[in-house]
């Protein structure tokens, strides 16, 4: 996945919340859990709730360790007779080595990654030309479910899921499938009149900074617990699971840091930059920052104090060793159409 296409980081980003993008996302890992006790364990592994999935139902989750740190997100999709696990490109080999090294006999592991490939199809035209190409029409499928389709005869599964915030879906096939699947769905948006461009990695990443969805390494890590993200919804505490206890002890004793979004006034806050009071005094640093093409703001995540946590906060942004004024404002920067 390039950084951009000739098309530019901008205009990819536009085209997505527009018409449909194309994001080549091989690099994703699949990870398939078998076995009679393939539901308890996955339960015990990941924080979400699990007992209520039922196919064809998916779910967002973390994968946690003792501490409460976040080893990965993933997505899980409940199949007929097993769990397929979604897991991010760099953190592939830790996830399979952890889950490897907690499954009982009775659990088998099973990489599927190089043989699947994984396109996402996202925008808010996805779903209409995924429809007109389809076996069978994709608009019926509820968010977070999935679907077995063809699309010119290749087999795959569908997932109304994606990283956007757009509506559209993640196509997983065989990987000796992937040209003639991503040409096709580029003639297939022209022939269409449907505007469908493939989209780099930098809008990529935008796209999902303004809809509020984290990024490992940045808004959520190994350092990083997800109460202090803002993902204890993303945790079922009535069950148990690995990491539930270090979470509890943080959620009795406070945090220290709160994940808030910041609007940066007079320069682009970055990854590591120092964020401080009003007044000049140190109280969190920059996870991630950019420019927000959607809704025209410069923009940051920014790990800061409780105590100025506040949406409407004033507080400053140190850049080249400058302080540049900002403020706390509401995160997602835009809403997901899921959340509308």
């Amino acid at each position: 996945m390039p950084i951009n296409y000739p098309t530019g980081a901008i205009e990819e980003h536009l085209i997505t919340r527009r018409g449909v993008g194309l994001f080549d996302i091989d690099h994703m890992g699949q990870i398939e859990i078998a076995g009679e006790a393939a539901e308890t364990f996955v339960s015990h592994m990941i924080s979400a709730k699990v007992s209520d999935l039922v196919a064809p139902m998916a779910r967002y989750s973390l994968l946690l360790n003792e501490k409460g740190g976040i080893i990965d997100d993933l997505f899980v999709y409940r199949l007929p007779n097993s769990w397929w696990i979604v897991v991010n490109a760099s953190n592939r080999a830790v996830d399979l080595e952890w889950f490897r090294s907690k499954a009982p006999t009775n659990v088998s592991i099973i990489d599927r990654s190089d043989d699947t490939y994984m396109i996402a199809v996202q925008g808010p035209r996805a779903i209409e030309l995924l429809d007109k190409i389809s076996n069978t029409p994709v608009s019926p499928i509820p968010r977070f479910c999935w679907a077995n389709i063809s699309i010119e005869g290749i087999p795959i599964l569908f997932g109304r899921t994606g990283y956007t915030g757009e509506d559209g879906g993640e196509l997983f096939f065989p990987a000796k499938k992937a040209i003639e699947l991503w040409e096709y769905l580029l003639e297939c948006g022209e022939s269409f009149g449907i505007e469908t461009k493939p989209i780099g990695l930098a809008a990529r990443d935008s796209l999902r900074f303004e809809a509020g969805l984290p990024l490992h390494g940045h808004e959520i890590g190994i350092d990083i617990n997800p109460i202090e993200a803002g993902f204890k919804w993303a945790c079922d505490f009535e069950k148990e699971f690995i990491g539930k206890e270090a979470l509890l002890s943080i959620i009795e004793q406070g945090i220290s840091r709160k994940l808030v979004g910041i609007e940066v006034f007079g320069g682009v806050a970055r990854e590591g930059y120092e964020v401080a009071t009003a007044d000049g005094v140190i109280i969190g640093r920059c996870v991630a920052g950019m420019y927000c093409p959607t809704v025209k703001k410069y923009a940051a995540n920014a790990f800061v104090n409780p105590n100025y946590a506040k949406i409407g906060t004033n507080l400053s942004v140190i850049i080249r060793g400058q302080p540049r004024s900002a403020e706390v404002i509401k995160r997602p920067f835009y809403v997901p159409v899921y959340r509308r």
